[in-house]
């Protein structure tokens, strides 16, 4: 900070004593609706002193005294960002050392809390201190811990099995002839139910979403050409050996010009039938199948198809018939995908990636 002693004991701060981090942070928090008053004020103030005003001029144009905004400067130069927007009980001055900030942040690691609410309960019980929520969402940014939805990670991920996969998909893919595909196949079940999803709304309504009242299901066994995004999509009484030929079947008929069809698929059982592997041996089968690594979704670029089904068909929307549902999502994936392809390409993709447990930290 750049200040130093008057004749009179007070302190003069000097233009420009911001880093251009420091000010746009605390422009950022001065602009920040979220943000209690009285934060923000703070924040204010220390901008318009760094851009040149007087201690005098921004405390008339606060409707404070310059001795406050002279104490927010002292705060902000001792303790950074925390200096502003702690506020304790009591009047009492103190704050958060080093290693209280190194304990918070062991704490948060070990125990993962699932809100603010927990962790300032925490700190008050532990610490001692009661920090406002803009404050407590300060600090806890400062100190490099964000709220973040863990993913799911399959526990038997290989590594090894990944990259040879995508290797020999990526050797497939490039020396592909003219005259030859790749499809990926997958079953898929949506149930006859609506998915809350987040959503704007005016802030005086309330909004619900009417909950179907089945448990019918849509068994499909599908199929997708991520190349031009058709489908073969067959609605079946249950996915199994039968259902895997019949979509086989349907997916030769569709690419009659192909005299290789290479299918990607997942070890579901039923797809290593000994009936699916006599139909694959008759003369003329122009299938070649080629199987997706166990535990590996993320490497079957279908499995995002499905999701972005779920996002279109079933988030925020209610059916009050089982047949609308099953309409909705055949409609989606015989007509929809095709036809809107060069725009939803985006989101079902082979850009594939090794998951690799190692990175990660795994919550128990």
């Amino acid at each position: 900070m750049g200040s130093e002693q008057d004749l009179t004991g007070g302190m003069l701060i000097r233009p420009g004593y911001l880093s251009a981090e420091e000010r746009e942070e605390l422009v950022l928090l001065a602009r920040d609706g979220s943000a209690a008053h009285r934060v923000a004020r703070r924040a204010n103030a220390l901008v318009l002193l760094n851009d040149g005003w007087s201690c005098d001029a921004v405390a008339k144009a606060l409707f404070v005294d310059d001795d406050t905004v002279r104490g927010w400067c002292k705060l902000y130069e001792e303790q950074g960002l925390t200096g502003l927007v702690v506020f304790h009980q009591g009047g009492s001055e103190s704050f958060m050392t080093l290693a209280q900030e190194t304990e918070l942040k062991a704490w948060v690691r070990e125990t993962a809390p699932r809100s603010t609410r927990v962790i300032g309960a925490w700190m008050r019980e532990t610490f001692g201190y009661d920090y406002s929520h803009a404050g407590l969402l300060s600090l806890l940014h400062r100190l490099g811990l964000e709220y973040r939805k863990p993913k799911t990670l399959p526990r038997k991920l290989d590594v090894e099995k990944q990259k040879a996969f995508i290797e020999t998909y990526e050797t497939l893919r490039n020396d592909l002839g003219s005259d030859e595909t790749i499809v990926f196949v997958d079953a898929v079940h949506p149930q006859h139910q609506v998915r809350a999803a987040g959503c704007w709304a005016p802030k005086d309504e309330k909004v619900v979403i009417e909950q179907a009242s089945g448990r019918q299901r849509v068994n499909i066994h599908g199929a997708i050409d991520l190349e031009t995004g058709k489908t073969q999509m067959l609605p079946v009484e249950a996915a199994n050996a039968d259902s895997t030929i019949a979509l086989l079947e349907a997916i030769e008929k569709a690419h009659q010009s192909m005299t290789r069809i290479h299918v990607f698929l997942d070890n579901a059982r039923y797809h290593h039938a000994r009936v699916v592997r006599e139909w694959l041996a008759l003369a003329g089968r122009r299938v070649v199948l080629h199987f997706v690594p166990a535990y590996c979704p993320h490497l079957s670029p279908i499995e995002r198809l499905w999701g972005l089904m779920h996002k279109h068909v079933t988030h925020n929307k209610s059916y009050p018939k089982f047949a609308q549902f099953r309409d909705a999502v055949l409609e989606f994936l015989t007509e929809t995908v095709p036809k809107r392809w060069e725009e939803l390409c985006d989101s079902v993709t082979d850009n594939f990636r090794v998951m690799n447990p190692a990175i990660f930290r795994v919550l128990t």
